[in-house]
């Protein structure tokens, strides 16, 4: 197999009416990589959440932009929603990356619910979050040709 990974970029408003625009991509890109169906449409739940969280927390009322980055491989998919806005996590500032693996359930925020959704579909899910820098979430799933797959 290549190593080559081709990168697909987009740079978008933190407004909810482009994130259409990211699942139209991805859906495109997706199809053409030979993702099935129900892989495609988890990765554009898993994508839409990660455009939201951004969307919806990382700059409040203020005009800011979201970067999507699509990482295409021979056996994988990996889409990066970047941001410039505030950490998802305000209440630890100090934190430089957040994993949801080892809270309970009751200790999540609002909206970090779409954190478990992410990593319950994809094969992969990253969060690194820097205080007055912004949060990446790279959300990775894995090309199985029906044979490969168990």
């Amino acid at each position: 197999m290549s190593d080559d990974v081709q990168k697909v970029m987009l740079q978008l408003p933190a407004s909810a009416d482009y994130v259409d625009i990211v699942r139209l991509n991805l859906y495109g890109i997706a199809s053409k990589m030979g993702f099935s169906y129900e892989d495609i449409e988890d990765m554009k739940v898993a994508v839409s959440e990660a455009c939201n969280n951004s969307v919806l927390y990382a700059y409040g009322q203020q005009d800011g932009i979201v970067d999507v980055i699509f990482e295409v491989s021979a056996d994988a998919l990996s889409i990066t929603v970047k941001d410039e806005g505030e950490s998802f996590d305000k209440a630890d500032a100090s934190a430089e990356r957040i994993t949801l693996h080892d809270k309970e359930l009751g200790d999540v925020q609002v909206g970090g619910l779409g954190f478990y959704l992410m990593q319950a579909l994809m094969d992969e899910v990253n969060v690194v979050s820097e205080f007055g820098k912004g949060t990446t979430v790279t959300l990775t799933k894995k090309l199985y040709l029906s044979e490969e797959r168990v």
